[in-house]
C-alpha cells in the first residue's frame, strides 16, 4: 500500500514478562467511578449508568520506558489521576457482564493527567471536554500484566503519591462500575475492538503537580510506575 504521508507510529506498551508489545488501539475512559471522588468534583454518587470520555491513542506514553511528560501548555492545573487500565484482547458488541472478562488481555497502572482548569471552564459552559482531558501524552501507563498469568483484578490498593506524599488513596473495591461492568456497558455503544484500552476511574485525592514533581501510582499485584513532570 502506498501512503500520501508516512503513517504515524503505533503507540505500544510493555507486556510484563514477555517480548512482545501492547499495540494501542484508542483509550477510553470511565468518569467519576469512585464515590468519593464524584462528591469531590461536585457531582452525586449515586450509581447512575457510567459514561465515557476517549483520550487518542498518542496519549498512551509507555511509563517502564519514559519516566518523565511535560507539563502541558495553556493550563494553570494540572492534575493527577490514578486509574487501573484494562487491555482489551478480544473484540465484540453488547458484551454480556457474564463474559465480559474474557475480552480482557491484562491490567496496568495508568495516570489519567488532565488540564484541571480546562475540563472545569468547559464542563461549566457545556462544552467538550477535549482539551483537558485528550492531548498527547497525558496517559503514562505501566507494565502490562496479562489476566493468564494474574488473573483478573477484582480488589487491591490504588494510590499516588507526589515527591512521597500520600495524595490518592482507596481500593478496586470502591468502584462504583465493576471492571466487567464497564466493559460490557461500553459494548453495548461501541463495539470494542483488539488494543482498546479502557481506564476504569480515579479516586478521591486528585490535585495538581508542577514542572520538577515525581509522581509513583501503584496498584496491588501490578507493576508501579515513577513519572516526573518535566
Amino acid at each position: 500500500m502506498s501512503y500520501a504521508i508516512v503513517p504515524p507510529p503505533v503507540p505500544t506498551l510493555t507486556v510484563a514478562g514477555r517480548d512482545e508489545r501492547f499495540p494501542v488501539h484508542r483509550i477510553f475512559c470511565v468518569g467519576r467511578n469512585y464515590a468519593a471522588h464524584a462528591r469531590e468534583m461536585g457531582r452525586d454518587p449515586d450509581r447512575e449508568p457510567p459514561f465515557f470520555f476517549m483520550k487518542p491513542a498518542n496519549a498512551a506514553v509507555d511509563a517502564t520506558r519514559v519516566h518523565s511528560i511535560p507539563y502541558p501548555p495553556k493550563t494553570g492545573n494540572f492534575h493527577h489521576e490514578i486509574e487501573l487500565v484494562l487491555a482489551i484482547s478480544r473484540g465484540g458488541r453488547n458484551i454480556p457482564i457474564e463474559s465480559a472478562l474474557d475480552h480482557v488481555y491484562g491490567y496496568a497502572v495508568g495516570l489519567d493527567m488532565t488540564r484541571r482548569d480546562l475540563q472545569l471552564e468547559a464542563r461549566d459552559k457545556g462544552r467538550p471536554w477535549e482539551f483537558g482531558k485528550s492531548f498527547s501524552k497525558s496517559a503514562p501507563i505501566g507494565a502490562v500484566h496479562r489476566a493468564e498469568d494474574i488473573g483478573h483484578i477484582r480488589q487491591g490498593a490504588i494510590s499516588v503519591t507526589v515527591n512521597g506524599q500520600p495524595r490518592q488513596t482507596s481500593d478496586i473495591t470502591q468502584l462504583i462500575w465493576s471492571v466487567a461492568e464497564c466493559v460490557a456497558y461500553l459494548s453495548e455503544y461501541e463495539e470494542l475492538e483488539p488494543g482498546d484500552l479502557i481506564m476504569t476511574g480515579t479516586p478521591a485525592g486528585v490535585n495538581s503537580v508542577v514542572a520538577g514533581d515525581v509522581m509513583h501510582g501503584s496498584i496491588a499485584g501490578l507493576s508501579a510506575i515513577t513519572v516526573a513532570v518535566s
